[in-house]
């Protein structure tokens, strides 16, 4: 609950802030906003993602609108649309950084390429969060979907500007560096920037000093217990 009040607090102070009301306010007039979809803390996302002019900023709220109301009808993404990619429990959402941010955790090794590559992109719509730990323990050429990886980020870096945190990357494989190295090509710098490999010495110290450690998963050196999807068994320990 801390964490969740310090959220709600540093949103209200964004949204009271007046520097960019102006622009806001002529932002508004876009067609197709809706203010009980897209509030003023949404609308200085895209602002600020292109650099507060108006006219390219809008252009980014347009195609965004078009794909979500393509992308999620209903306004949502159920389970049972994402029900394959929820089957391989491979993602953990719980608790929150010092930030206030939303906490993912991905087991990169349960990653089998799909060929149903619209499900898993209705995947990460079904997710909308903002800072991860992407453990790559027992990860190999099997688990390899550039493609995903890309769209993925594509999706973060187009439809929610600015709601990517940092990426931290740990137990990381040498074969994955590889994948890595051409992965990495088809992704923008400001994105890039935002991943963090750490070495398994520091992986406990650095962790906590993003998230608390009583936000902090115990495979982690925390102090609570993994619950994925129907609240299954978490993975077995990957801290050394």
């Amino acid at each position: 609950m801390h964490y969740v009040a310090r959220r709600r607090c540093a949103t209200r102070r964004h949204r009271s802030d007046g520097g960019d009301e102006l622009q806001t306010t002529g932002f508004k007039g876009v067609s197709g906003w809706d203010p009980f979809e897209e509030d003023n803390l949404t609308l200085r996302r895209f602002l600020r993602t292109r650099g507060h002019n108006i006219g390219k900023a809008s252009a980014m709220l347009l195609k965004y609108l078009a794909w979500k109301r393509a992308v999620k009808p209903r306004g949502f993404i159920s389970d049972d649309e994402v029900h394959n990619q929820l089957a391989q429990e491979k993602v953990y959402t719980q608790g929150f950084d010092k930030m206030g941010r939303p906490m993912v955790y991905l087991f990169a090794a349960r990653h089998f390429p799909r060929r149903d590559f619209d499900e898993l992109k209705r995947y990460v719509v079904y997710q909308e969060k903002f800072a991860a730990v992407v453990d790559l323990k027992g990860w190999g050429y099997v688990n390899c979907d550039i493609k995903a990886s890309v769209a993925g980020l594509d999706i973060i870096k187009n439809y929610y500007p600015e709601q990517l945190g940092q990426v931290f990357l740990v137990h990381v494989p040498f074969v994955f560096m590889a994948a890595w190295k051409l992965g990495c090509t088809f992704v923008d710098n400001n994105t890039k920037k935002k991943f963090v490999f750490i070495d398994d010495r520091d992986l406990s110290g650095t962790l906590r000093d993003v998230v608390d450690e009583s936000q902090l998963p115990d495979v982690y050196g925390g102090k609570f217990k993994l619950q994925g999807y129907n609240h299954s068994s978490p993975p077995s320990s990957t801290c050394n």
